[in-house]
């Protein structure tokens, strides 16, 4: 009998209530701190999964002059993973073998948020844990993040009704 735990992602935001979504069409992206150079290619699949989603919200990428900022924040943390094996006469209630081990996995949050550079406010905060397994294979991790960002921007724009 093998047991793994898994872990679901979370997903939170908050908005602006004043702020006018409707009139938000284009958005450049801003970095809050420098990337570093190992940082690059997640970086780069970040701003990618976002690019993907926002487009089929209207928002179109561009370089400079966007109605809206959007920047991210990253932290990776460690879980416990606990799995556990038995065998022998334990499967049937008896003394047999236990084994418990423990594993450490490397998880991540993502924090995007969307300012309006005309009031310089923050108009809308999305954030994601588990979105981020920097030691799954690049594909695998790649999904997941598709997976989170999807996740994430049923959220955007705000319900017209919940403002």
């Amino acid at each position: 009998m093998l047991g793994v735990v898994g872990f679901a992602q979370d997903v939170r935001f908050d908005y602006d209530r004043s702020a006018n979504f409707s009139g938000y069409k284009t958005y450049e992206w801003v970095d809050y701190k420098e990337v570093q150079i190992g940082d690059q290619l997640l970086d780069h699949d970040i701003k990618r999964a976002v690019d993907e989603q926002v487009a089929g919200k209207g928002l179109r990428r561009v370089e400079s002059g966007g109605d809206l900022l959007a920047g991210y924040q990253t932290a990776i943390t460690q879980e416990k993973q606990f799995d556990s094996f038995a065998w022998g006469p334990a499967l049937l209630g008896g003394l047999g073998d236990r084994r418990i081990t423990t594993s450490t996995t490397d998880i991540g949050k993502l924090v995007i948020g969307l300012f309006d550079p005309a009031t310089k406010q923050l108009v809308w905060r999305g954030s994601v844990s588990k979105a981020l397994n920097i030691s799954n294979d690049p594909n695998k991790n790649y999904k997941q993040l598709e997976k989170a960002m999807t996740k994430l921007f049923r959220n955007y724009p705000p319900a017209q009704g919940k403002r």
